[in-house]
């Protein structure tokens, strides 16, 4: 339903306007339109580099100087560092202002959420924007490493300790946080509706907020262009187009003089 609201749409829009509590889990979908490729999609990083997967799991990167060195040569270019947040991270920002939205879950390590607006973001799989040592754990911003790397060093070490340092991110064979996790099973406990947004659901424990909402007698609405497992038991699926679809629920959902 391009340019205009489907009844879907309007009754999602009426979920989010008198939801008690909204909670948001976002993927990479979200910002395909920010020019960040998604994963799993017809044009995602590992569709058209699988050998990409094995820069982002740990036991690789921690015993292979080359991944490690690989890993950092692309980390120059990442999309990530001129991407501007989209009309769907606005208008997400726009329902938090409108007291609408509670929090924001994202899978996403690009931090565009908070670059429009969001104060509340629960970042699952870390930041790109950090470096952390995995010895000694000191956090140093990405641009400092980076410009290592740009002057020479292939594996730039930590500056306190020697040790390997990656990107403040969950890799493939790495735990989450633990008390980050505990935030978004706290906010999914807690919604009334549950908005995920272009995400596969098919990564736990991240897909697993799902079932922790619903459990707990949540709605569950599926915004995302590819079928995902959760969508049988969602209360609506929009395939929309995401950076459509957003801001026409956030229209429907902040318009004055509506019951």
């Amino acid at each position: 339903m391009s340019g205009g609201m489907s009844g879907e749409d309007r009754s999602v829009g009426a979920w989010l306007r008198t939801a008690g509590a909204v909670t948001v889990l976002t993927g990479a979908g979200i910002s395909t339109d920010s020019g960040i490729p998604d994963f799993r999609g017809p044009n995602g990083v590992w569709t058209r580099d699988p050998k990409a997967e094995r820069l982002s799991t740990l036991q690789d990167y921690l015993a292979d100087p080359e991944v490690r060195a690989e890993a950092w040569r692309r980390r120059l270019d990442h999309p990530a560092w001129s991407a501007r947040p989209n009309s769907a991270h606005e208008a997400l920002a726009r329902l938090e202002d409108a007291d609408l939205v509670t929090a924001v879950v994202t899978q996403n390590i690009d931090g565009l959420h908070q670059r429009a607006g969001s104060r509340r973001v629960i970042e699952i799989h870390g930041t790109i924007w950090w470096v952390t040592c995995v010895d000694c754990g000191l956090r140093t911003p990405m641009r400092d490493v980076l410009a290592r790397v740009e002057a020479g060093e292939a594996d730039p070490r930590c500056l306190r300790c020697g040790g390997i340092q990656k990107s403040a991110t969950i890799s493939f064979g790495e735990a989450l946080d633990r008390a980050v996790l505990l935030a978004a099973q706290e906010v999914a406990r807690a919604c009334d509706l549950l908005l995920a947004i272009g995400t596969s659901l098919q990564v736990h424990p991240a897909a697993g907020l799902c079932d922790v909402a619903l459990r707990a007698g949540a709605r569950l609405v599926v915004v995302n262009a590819q079928p995902t497992p959760y969508d049988e038991v969602a209360s609506a699926v929009l395939r929309t187009p995401i950076g459509e679809v957003l801001p026409r629920l956030a229209d429907e959902a902040t318009a004055t003089g509506m019951p």
